[in-house]
C-alpha cells in the first residue's frame, strides 16, 4: 500500500485545459482524486480562472494543493501567448477545427512574450528567447512585422535587427 498522504504538504499538479470550458471530470480525477479533492469543483474553478483571458485557447494550468485547498494559476505556453497577441476573435472549438492563424504581430509583441517566457527558456540571453518565440510563430503560422519569422531569426543572428539585451 502507498504511504499515507500528508494534507499539509504542498503538491503541484499540471493540467492542459481549454480556457473557459469545464473539462471532463474523468480526466482530472486520477490526478487530484488521491489528494482528496472533488474533480468537478476543481474543473469549475479552472474554467472560471481561464474564462476571461484564455477563452478557447489551450493553456497549461498549475494547481497548487495544500490542506485540501487548490489554488489555480495559468502557466501560458509560448504558442498560447502568440495566439493571444494575434487578437483573433473568439471561436467555438467544437464548430471550427484546424484553424490557420495567418495574422501579423509586431516585434515588440514578440519581445514582450519573450520576457514572459524568459524564466522557462533555455537560452542564455533575451535574444535567444526571442528566436525561440519566433520559431513558435513559424509553427503557429503568423508573420512578424509583415516578414517571415525565419528571416527575422537570421537577421537577429547576423546583427541586422537590434533586440534589447534585458
Amino acid at each position: 500500500m502507498p504511504p499515507k498522504f500528508d494534507p499539509s504538504q504542498v503538491v503541484d499538479v499540471y493540467v492542459r485545459v481549454t480556457g473557459g470550458e469545464v473539462g471532463a471530470a474523468s480526466s482530472l480525477a486520477p490526478k487530484i482524486g488521491p489528494l482528496g479533492l472533488s474533480p468537478k469543483k476543481i474543473g469549475e474553478d479552472i474554467a472560471k480562472e481561464t474564462a476571461k483571458d484564455w477563452k478557447g485557447l489551450r493553456v497549461t494550468v498549475k494547481l497548487t494543493v495544500q490542506n485540501r485547498q487548490a489554488k489555480v494559476s495559468v502557466v501560458p505556453s509560448a504558442a498560447a501567448l502568440v495566439i493571444k497577441a494575434l487578437k483573433e476573435p473568439e471561436r467555438d472549438r467544437k464548430k471550427t477545427k484546424n484553424i490557420k492563424h495567418s495574422g501579423n504581430i509586431s516585434l515588440d509583441d514578440v519581445v514582450e512574450i519573450a520576457r514572459v517566457m524568459s524564466n522557462r527558456s533555455m537560452a542564455k540571453d533575451l535574444s535567444g528567447t526571442i528566436k525561440e518565440i519566433l520559431g513558435t510563430c513559424v509553427s503557429v503560422g503568423c508573420t512578424v512585422d509583415g516578414k517571415s519569422p525565419k528571416d527575422l531569426q537570421e537577421e537577429i543572428s547576423d546583427g541586422d535587427v537590434e533586440v534589447p539585451l534585458e
